[in-house]
């Protein structure tokens, strides 16, 4: 029997069934979080000593590497940054952030970047901005993970910037690397699926995807 795993690396079984037909297909966590954080840099007027809301999951240990891409990106760059963890409550329903988003906005008034490393939280974020009296032009807001909600926000302007982790190729691939390995005794391929950067000006070709969650 051929395994193989998508969505959530097994880097220990990869390295040792690799050859059996092993692979991954998926987000590689700090490095997706790393294309944020420089996207962020690249698409906003960031600059040395802003300061930067990140709302992510450092305290779980594997889940978490996508947070600490993204502050370490900004950290870099000189941009300081206030954190908090996302609760089991928000998680589980993001619309119960909204007061935690606006109380924490409005404490810290300085913010002019927020991240959720959520895509539910994501596509809440205009509820988010709206709720603490911020706009567009005065808040640069990205997150993770593409869907109708979040489309709608990148096309109103309320989102600035979302890395998709392309979840469809993360159910596709897998199948021919299983059907590669089991015809013809291929290895296990890696293939990081955490790279696709999509903004207000590039959205309108990949919303009818995402709608079809295709993309």
């Amino acid at each position: 029997m051929v395994v193989t795993t998508q969505n959530v690396a097994l880097p220990e079984s990869e390295a040792k069934y690799k050859n059996a037909g092993f692979g991954y297909v998926g987000a590689h966590n700090y490095s997706a979080g790393q294309n944020l954080g420089r996207g962020i840099l690249n698409r906003c007027d960031v600059e040395k000593g802003d300061s930067a809301f990140v709302w992510g999951l450092l305290g779980q240990e594997a889940r978490g590497q996508r947070t600490k891409g993204v502050i370490d990106a900004l950290k870099k760059a000189g941009v300081k940054i206030e954190y908090l963890e996302i609760s089991d409550s928000v998680n589980k329903d993001p619309t119960q952030g909204i007061p935690t988003f606006a109380a924490f906005l409005a404490s810290n008034p300085d913010i002019n970047v927020v991240v959720t490393d959520h895509g539910a939280l994501t596509a809440t974020l205009p509820s988010y901005l709206k709720a603490a009296n911020r706009s567009g032009e005065n808040t640069c807001a990205a997150g993770f993970d593409l869907s109708s909600a979040t489309v709608q926000g990148l096309q109103s302007g309320k989102i600035d910037l979302v890395l998709d982790q392309q979840p469809f190729l993360q159910g596709y691939l897998p199948i021919h690397q299983l059907y590669l390995s089991t015809k013809f005794g291929f290895a296990g391929m890696n293939i990081d699926t955490g790279a696709a950067l999509i903004t207000p000006q590039n959205v309108d070709a990949v919303a009818d995807l995402a709608q079809a969650a295709i993309r």
